[in-house]
């Protein structure tokens, strides 16, 4: 038998709540409007006083398990490079910004000597303007270019929300400037009317990858006087692009540049990413050209409280096969922002579900509400899946202050200016230190003193992290992943740009070293056919269809309202199997629906609201294969092994667990169809005699392997730059392609995202900490903080907590270190 461990998309990670008393405090100041104090910033309680009133009381004196204090930091001053246009400064300084400060001086110069250069600094440390400033004097320069439209500018972000906020800011900063610089945004939300517009006149449109690859790059002769103008491309936030995602990006930056050459322009390229490993190396792999790295921060910060927060173990309740049950991230967050708002204290809740957003919204309005029934207007739930107006009036709310307290996905993290907020808490560790300090690096951005928390959830690696607060705050950030290599992301894009151009010798070392080989393939496949000018696109439809760049794959499934055929939103085609299923508890803005019909073909859930007293969770089976092994190094008489693997999975019930206690209340048979990823995995095995020696006999093998291969898929994003989500596991007492032991964990992703294969390179590593996280915890047989999994499809049995950590101690006795990745 074996034991699964599913990637993103599988399981979402909701637990139900459980209630505990709510210490409330006094409002931190008056207001005057909305959210707005009138006291002076210097009169505001300290993040270290607003943290003390969060912990008082019997309930949370022993919640916080550690705290570390940022000081403030002075900040450096330069003068903006004589070649940036008077008018530019002075619109720059209109604004309030006498000089800029050093980094973004030194981006500037980078830019105007031609130079591609990415700016990896702090939050709220001014990235924007640096890249600004010499874009704006270059559109306003008057430079004609052949066709008589002057010089263009192309900015990218991941998501929409951002690219709206940079219009505006760009907007305001360039308003002094006159019709000189023209900034629109063009993507999937822009009315029809306005985009020959924006085509035609626009000199800096911001919009993201996904338009640039399905929209403007295959209508490029409609937009040749932009592409022939081009001078700066702008990526925002850049080290978001990682993983399949960052690979796919990388391909359509590929593109745009092989169609700038037709036109005859070589834009510079313009990054701003948070502060990671190697920024220069990950900006280069992603743009394909050299790019020059800005890290030294010279800009000012103020005191920064950052506080570890673990939720307690409810000695009342037992879960699953009888653990300890600790009280839910989602919970204790809910707790924290009603104290916050209480307090008049500006906050954002990040969470990383959809769902866990809408809970903690719909708790905390509640809470609020048996206080003071004016209240619970002032919280709403952020997320992706809302319609456009939606986000946009959220986004507005939230600037105009009539918002005080925020529950928000990854879909607000990035870069969204949201000016004045006090404090930020994280709902559970976001799967890597870069996205960890872009989010707390919301509050504070206009210089104040900030508050943020990480709130563990029960899950191996946030247990570990805030016992070890070392892995946090005494380490670098991660290296950015990501392989455009990957045969399914570049086989796509291959055929995308022969639609736009045909393909020809000149293109193959652009796209890659697997240009090469993939091309024959698509040729057999009948997608290309080669003539003498080069490879052709043969099909009427669009290639840029045949790819999702966000790696979902497939169309997204829309949720529509059965008895009005509202739309309420859309989730991934590869999570409806396991979100939108029949009987499956959907949320939205704080109403509850019950999925009444899964439509596969027609990709539609129809939904109808509910108010059912429990959460519904996906059940499923796995199965590996092992393709190919590519490179496999001794452990003693164990092998560690990397390779090529297919996957086959099935959902097939879900459990109703009720809300409060987490007590299941029944389980309910699905009739899905099995779904099949060819990916890649890191794999090891034990022999009979390790076994013997840590005294792993038969009735307990299953369980050792199956908790060690939980643990370890838990702790793998503090060694790659992936969450649990993102990849997946499955443990074999003998597998039939090894013939002993074997635990895998593998990319989430079709051809693999280089998870796994960064597992392999860090796997001594990797597994001691696996080890340990599991040893440390404070449980007897095991519990969601150890070994067990939210979205195990075996419903966490067997496990066996003493025989994983004997089990990896034995393993480890005799690791090598494995070879460092390629250059």
């Amino acid at each position: 038998m074996a034991f699964n461990h599913l990637p993103a998309g599988a399981h979402d990670a909701f637990r139900p709540l459980s209630r505990t008393p709510v210490t409330h405090s006094v409002p931190m100041a008056n207001t005057h409007g909305p959210g707005r104090p009138t006291a002076d910033a210097d009169s505001r309680p300290t993040p270290g006083t607003v943290l003390d009133r969060l912990s008082r009381g019997p309930f949370r004196s022993a919640r916080i398990t550690h705290t570390e204090h940022l000081p403030p930091r002075e900040g450096r001053h330069a003068v903006w490079p004589d070649r940036i246009r008077t008018d530019v400064v002075a619109a720059i300084q209109s604004a309030g910004i006498g000089h800029p400060w050093e980094h973004q001086a030194a981006a500037a110069e980078h830019a105007l000597d031609g130079e591609s250069v990415v700016v990896a600094t702090g939050t709220a440390s001014g990235k924007s303007l640096a890249y600004l400033a010499p874009v704006l004097s270059a559109l306003a320069d008057g430079t004609q270019a052949p066709n008589g439209r002057g010089a263009t500018a192309l900015y990218l972000a991941p998501t929409k929300a951002l690219a709206a906020d940079q219009r505006r800011a760009v907007r305001d900063l360039a308003a002094p400037l006159g019709n000189a610089v023209r900034p629109a945004v063009y993507d999937g939300d822009t009315p029809v009317e306005e985009r020959e517009w924006v085509r035609q006149y626009a000199n800096y449109v911001l919009t993201n990858p996904d338009m640039l690859h399905r929209g403007i790059l295959p209508a490029h002769p409609r937009w040749s006087s932009f592409l022939r103008a081009l001078r700066y491309v702008v990526i925002d936030e850049c080290h978001t692009y990682r993983g399949v995602f960052g690979s796919h990006v990388a391909q359509v930056l590929r593109r745009l540049r092989r169609l700038c050459a037709r036109y005859g322009s070589e834009p510079v390229f313009l990054l701003a990413s948070a502060t990671a490993s190697d920024p220069a190396a990950a900006a280069s792999r992603l743009t394909g050209v050299p790019v020059t790295e800005i890290t030294d921060d010279a800009s000012p910060r103020g005191e920064v409280v950052f506080a570890l927060w673990e939720p307690p173990l409810l000695t009342e309740l037992r879960g699953e096969k009888g653990a300890p049950v600790r009280r839910t991230a989602t919970a204790e967050t809910a707790d924290l922002l009603t104290d916050l708002v209480l307090q008049g204290v500006r906050t954002v809740a990040f969470v990383r579900s959809r769902r866990g957003a809408e809970l903690i919204s719909v708790i905390t309005q509640e809470r609020l509400a048996e206080v003071d029934r004016s209240l619970p207007r002032r919280v709403a739930a952020y997320r992706g899946g809302y319609l456009p107006e939606e986000r946009r009036a959220l986004e507005r709310a939230l600037h105009s202050g009539e918002l005080l307290g925020l529950a928000a996905t990854t879909a607000l993290e990035l870069g969204v200016d949201v000016s004045g907020l006090d404090a930020v808490l994280i709902t559970g560790y976001p799967g890597t230190r870069a996205s960890l300090w872009q989010q707390a690096g919301r509050a504070g951005r206009s210089g104040q003193g900030a508050l943020a928390v990480l709130i563990a959830r029960d899950d191996p690696l946030d247990t570990y992290l805030v016992h070890h607060p070392e892995a946090l705050f005494r380490q670098p950030v991660e290296a950015t992943v990501l392989d455009p290599d990957n045969p399914y992301v570049l086989a796509p894009h291959l055929c995308a740009a022969a639609e736009e151009l045909p393909l020809t010798e000149a293109d193959l070392e652009l796209f890659g070293p697997a240009t090469e080989e993939l091309l024959p393939q698509l040729e057999a496949a009948k997608l290309l056919r080669r003539r003498a000018a080069g490879w052709h696109w043969t099909r009427r439809e669009r290639a840029s269809d045949l790819t999702d760049i966000r790696g979902g794959g497939g169309r997204p499934v829309q949720i529509v309202e059965a008895s009005t055929g509202r739309l309420l939103g859309t989730v991934d085609e590869s999570a409806a199997h396991t979100t939108v299923h029949e009987g499956a508890v959907h949320l939205h803005q704080g109403r509850t629906y019950l999925v009444r019909h899964l439509d596969l073909e027609g990709s539609a859930a129809l939904v109808e609201p509910a108010d059912p007293p429990f959460s519904t969770t996906a059940r499923d089976t796995t199965s590996i294969s092992i393709l190919e092994t590519e490179t496999e190094i001794p452990w003693g008489s164990a092998r560690l092994c990397f390779g090529s693997v297919e996957v086959t999975n099935q959902v097939v019930s879900y459990l109703r667990r009720k809300l409060i206690t987490g007590e299941v209340l029944g389980e309910a048979k699905l009739d899905l169809p099995p779904r099949t990823l060819r990916t890649r995995a890191v794999w090891w095995t034990v022999t009979e005699d390790q076994l013997d020696e840590a005294r792993i006999n038969p009735e307990i093998l299953g369980g050792a392997l199956h908790a060690a291969e939980h643990a370890s898929i838990g702790m793998l994003p503090l060694f790659a730059t992936c969450d649990r989500w993102d990849i997946g596991g499955v443990s074999v007492p003998l597998h039939p392609d090894t013939l002993l032991p074997t635990v895998f964990v593998y990319d989430g992703h079709p051809g693999g995202a280089g998870f796994a294969e960064r597992a392999f390179h860090t796997a001594r590593a990797w597994l001691t900490a696996t080890r340990d996280a599991i040893a440390a915890c404070e449980c007897e047989a095991g519990c969601p903080s150890c070994i067990q999994s939210p979205k195990c499809g075996n419903g966490n049995d067997p496990l066996h907590k003493r025989g994983a950590i004997r089990l990896l101690t034995r393993l480890l006795a005799e690791s090598p270190q494995p070879p460092p990745p390629a250059a």
